[in-house]
């Protein structure tokens, strides 16, 4: 079976491509750092609206509840993109999972200012309570997801302690466990939240990794060394190429995870649990690669390549890193109990 998008699904996608890429440079990505000397998160915020504009961001609310009521699989692409760019703001968080939550909580008004560009949303269904994007967010969902009887909780305007970063542009908040007011949601809506934000880490992880090949290419294809490019020697295409290979075989697990939540198979969990190991395992080789072939000129703050390496290092232990993804499976196929994941 082939996994792959519908012509309308890849022209959508690439029209965010092309937005990204005009309006979400490196150095908007530097001014979404919230405390940084460069930081400016107006100028960042006039991509998020033109994100709303454009009608990303109500993507997969219900065409009842004013959005475009798209599925998984149209909104991987836009994810990937998202990732591509490493923009500075919570894309899945809130167009792929706060928007479908807000919905199913009857939150109506909500839901409509999210569709138009108006609100920001932060969410970590872990039951950690540390947020991410809480720092530039407009309002938080936090809580848990996974338990039996869990609950999220919207904080409105958002109450947190704010935490540091790895990757400065996500401006972790820690929120309190009884904070902001309890979503009314059933379990089914619990469940496909999380199953939603761990397929979109891994969308966003792939579009990550993509970014990264193309800068180790492009300069391996520039740096000299012994009056040759030094991606003629063997030793760098081998490592490039194996970097790619775990980006390709990974790409098609996710888009099967996507289909299996739009066709709310029975083995969905098992099948995003598959795309979002073998995302942050590619995603996180891809970085390593990466900073390998560039050398020393990789770990300085000035060079580009920090942005999506930390977004990467970051992103591949969020929603369940790959070890508790591999875990998840096994007890899917009943080799290990429930009981494993807690």
């Amino acid at each position: 079976m082939r996994f792959a998008l519908n012509s309308d699904q890849a022209a959508l996608r690439e029209a965010v491509r092309d937005l990204l890429r005009a309006e979400c440079p490196p150095a908007v990505v530097r001014a979404g750092w919230p405390g940084s000397e460069e930081s400016d998160l107006a100028r960042v915020r006039r991509v998020w609206d033109q994100l709303g504009e454009m009608g990303v961001l109500g993507a997969a609310v219900p065409e009842a509840d004013g959005g475009l009521g798209l599925g998984a699989v149209a909104l991987v692409g836009l994810l990937e993109e998202a990732g591509r760019a490493a923009l500075p703001l919570p894309l899945m968080e809130t167009a792929f999972v706060a928007g479908p939550l807000l919905a199913a909580a009857g939150e109506a008004a909500l839901v409509e200012r999210l569709a138009a560009g108006e609100l920001v949303v932060g969410a970590a269904l872990d039951g950690s309570g540390i947020v991410p994007f809480a720092q530039v967010a407009d309002a938080l969902i936090a809580g848990d997801a996974r338990a039996p009887g869990g609950e999220l909780r919207l904080l409105r305007p958002p109450a947190f302690a704010p935490l540091e970063s790895i990757d400065g542009a996500r401006g972790l908040g820690r929120v309190a466990a009884d904070a902001g007011l309890v979503l009314d949601l059933d379990a089914a809506a619990l469940a496909a939240a999380w199953e939603r934000g761990a397929l979109g880490a891994a969308a966003q992880l792939l579009g990550l990794g993509r970014a990264l090949l193309a800068l180790a290419a492009d300069y391996v294809t520039e740096r000299r060394q012994f009056g040759v490019a030094i991606g003629t020697f063997q030793a760098v295409k081998h490592q490039l190429a194996d970097a790619l290979l775990a980006l390709e075989f990974a790409a098609p697990a996710v888009l099967r995870a996507a289909w299996s939540l739009d066709r709310g198979a029975g083995d969905a969990g098992r099948d995003v649990a598959v795309a979002k190991a073998l995302a942050s395992d590619a995603a996180l080789q891809v970085a390593a690669t990466a900073l390998q072939v560039h050398g020393a000129i990789a770990y300085t703050v000035e060079y580009d390549l920090h942005l999506h390496a930390k977004r990467v290092w970051a992103g591949a232990r969020a929603w369940g890193d790959a070890d508790w993804q591999r875990t998840r499976v096994a007890a899917a196929l009943g080799l290990l109990p429930e009981e494993a994941l807690r």
